[in-house]
């Protein structure tokens, strides 16, 4: 073989290399859910001096369309300087939103379930270090014809008091996109559901809510007629 022969095929596989690299690094970019964020939080009941609970979910997740399955990542923190003494995290869904399973954690009876959930699921955090989180991944599905909401509660490990509750806070989008793979959703966002016409594009606009059809209708025949009548007058006007 060549030396001419034999670069040209390293110099191709050079190429292949790196564009393998570049699809590789976009799908993990685009796969990126986005920074934490405590939306929707707030302290129920005072915790011990010294100890600051808060959770974060992710900005955005994304909803594969034909299976409904989502995955996010839910992280309990301390940002106190105390220690957190024993702890619990709960991960309820509501509405299009319902958990499907929790790493680590243990599913809650229906019994158990907050008035208006669908599923929920108690992560056992323990005692939780000042500066310290732990984060747990979670696996969902959403029902996009619906809205969808999920909730982070941390509490004492026997549920009597609730330090801090994120939610119930929503995720969606106002421009659903049944056709495509995915859907991406965003936190703190009402989900607007895929019409039963779902290969529609979405309206748009207020005029084809507020103006009716048969009105729609007649003031195009007005304006036709209107453009019809002034280009058969201004010739005779010219002509006078």
């Amino acid at each position: 073989m060549s030396s001419r022969h034999t670069t040209t095929i390293a110099g191709s596989l050079l190429t292949a290399s790196f564009s393998a690299v570049m699809i590789l690094s976009f799908t993990a970019v685009a796969d990126d859910q986005g920074p934490g964020s405590g939306k929707g939080g707030k302290v129920i009941d005072e915790a011990p001096a010294g100890v600051k609970l808060t959770t974060l979910l992710p900005e955005k997740i994304s909803v594969d369309n034909s299976s409904q399955k989502t995955s996010l990542t839910a992280t309990v923190k301390n940002e106190g300087n105390k220690e957190s003494g024993d702890i619990r995290l709960l991960v309820v869904g509501f509405d299009g939103m319902s958990v499907k399973g929790v790493k680590g954690c243990t599913a809650m009876a229906d019994k158990d379930l907050p008035k208006g959930s669908n599923s929920g699921f108690v992560c056992s955090v323990g005692n939780l270090a000042a500066g310290k989180s732990k984060s747990y991944a979670v696996d969902a599905t959403f029902d996009l014809s619906k809205t969808g909401k999920i909730c982070l509660p941390v509490q004492t490990s026997d549920g009597k008091k609730t330090y801090w509750q994120q939610g119930p806070v929503p995720f969606g989008t106002t421009n659903p996109s049944p056709n495509a793979p995915a859907t991406p959703l965003l936190l703190g966002t009402d989900n607007k559901p895929v019409a039963p016409g779902g290969d529609q594009l979405p309206k748009t606009g207020v005029g084809s809510d507020v103006l009716p059809l048969g009105a729609a209708g007649a003031a195009l025949i007005s304006a036709g007629a209107a453009g019809l009548w002034w280009a058969y007058r201004r010739p005779r006007q010219q002509q006078s």
